[in-house]
Order: structure tokens, then C-alpha cells, then sequence
């Protein structure tokens, strides 16, 4: 290997191997970066070396962030999130935060509604949602009063949920759903369409609506003893 080769892996390496990075004001923690890439890692069952390999850096590199004596470049981000499934900003700050905590409970599950364009986006935990050129943010329902509440009616093993709702063009329900810890059940609605939901009685669960004027709403149902 000749010389003038071996200086280009050598400065590439130390650049791979960067000092804490400044982004907007903040540094990013190598211990806390580290640890984070490290557990991401071992849950995906990927050596030092797999891992280097799909970013092109030396697993020397990826042994120096896990130990916190260096971190990523920022150019490498994008790689490292591309390889774990996760967020760039998670990578910055260490820490899984919301999606980790949401993952596996359904009844976590998170609902964001375009309004230019009726786009419904469901998401078991936090997540960073665009449409139509604009940012979402997650809609947070709110407990319907009694007279606000849907109808439901249990017909022999099904339940068959309707409104006293305006289901106009303007003013109408999008979307109900009904969720568990383990289930969610989506359906649309349509405006000038009378609002009927039938669902099998299964066990008891959250029912969500979102009303293009009103916002969005829950109730707690649960199955006749």
C-alpha cells in the first residue's frame, strides 16, 4: 500500500471520527449517540464491522462512538438513520424518547388529518408527518360529552354505531376508529353520506372520531356483561 493511500484511509478515518458536531446552537453528546448506536445495533444483531461496512467507515470508527471518545460526522447521519429506521434527530439526541415508549400499544396511536387535501395518517407513536407542503401535527382528542357521544348498538355480536351529526360538505365526520392495545380499525366516512359503522364486538376499546368542524373526539366502550 503506498503511502500517499494509506495517508487518504487515514484522514478519512478521522474524519469519520469527527469531535462533537455543533447544530444550531447545540452539541451532540458522543456518550449518549454512542450508547444509543450501540443498542440500535445489537437489536439488529449487526457486528462493529457490518455496521461499517454498509456506512463505509472502519469499524474502528463505529468501536470509538459506542465508547464515546468520538461521534459521527454529520455527513453520516443519513446513513446511520437509513441502516436503524429511525430519525436523524433521534441520532442527535441520544434517545428514542416517544418512539420507543409508544411501540407495541396500539392505544398510543396517533392520528394526523390534512386539511387541505382530507389526508388521514395514522402513526403508533410520535412521527414527524408532511403533506400537501405542510408539517402535521398529531390531533389530541378530547373526551365527548354525553351529547356528543356516537350511538351504539349491540345487534347480536356486532355493534352498529350511527350519529346525530351534520354530514354535510363542509361539516361532516372523516374518520371513526376503534382501538385496543393490539387493534385498530379504521374507517372512512364521506360527507353527505349518513355515518354508520359496523364492527365486531371483540372487547373493549376506544372509539376516536374526527369532525372537520368540531376536531377530534374519543369515548371508552365496552362489550355488555
Amino acid at each position: 500500500m503506498t503511502k500517499t493511500l494509506l495517508s487518504v484511509i487515514m484522514n478519512a478515518e478521522a474524519f469519520a471520527e469527527a469531535k462533537p458536531i455543533k447544530l444550531r446552537g447545540d452539541h451532540m453528546d458522543q456518550i449518549k449517540t454512542g450508547l444509543l448506536i450501540r443498542q440500535l445495533r445489537t437489536q439488529m444483531q449487526l457486528t462493529q464491522k457490518q455496521l461499517a461496512e454498509r456506512i463505509h467507515v472502519s469499524d474502528k470508527a463505529v468501536s470509538k462512538w459506542e465508547r464515546g471518545n468520538g461521534c459521527p460526522d454529520i455527513s453520516l447521519l443519513d446513513a446511520l438513520a437509513d441502516v436503524f429506521s429511525t430519525d436523524i434527530r433521534v441520532l442527535l439526541a441520544g434517545d428514542l424518547g416517544k418512539q420507543e415508549s409508544g411501540r407495541g400499544n396500539m392505544k398510543k396511536m396517533q392520528f394526523y388529518v390534512c386539511r387541505e387535501c382530507g389526508n388521514i395518517i395514522a402513526a403508533a407513536s410520535g412521527a414527524d408527518v408532511t403533506c400537501c407542503g405542510s408539517r402535521l401535527t398529531a390531533a389530541e382528542p378530547k373526551k365527548a360529552a354525553p351529547e356528543e357521544q356516537l350511538q351504539i348498538e349491540d345487534i347480536g355480536g356486532e355493534w352498529y354505531i350511527t350519529a346525530d351529526h351534520p354530514m354535510t360538505k363542509s361539516h361532516y365526520i372523516s374518520f371513526a376508529a376503534f382501538i385496543t392495545d393490539s387493534t385498530v380499525m379504521l374507517f372512512r366516512q364521506y360527507p353527505e353520506w349518513d355515518f354508520q359503522v359496523t364492527l365486531p364486538v371483540i372487547r373493549a376499546g376506544r372509539l376516536v372520531w374526527y369532525c372537520t368542524e368540531c376536531g377530534f373526539f374519543y369515548q371508552d366502550i365496552r362489550p355488555r356483561r
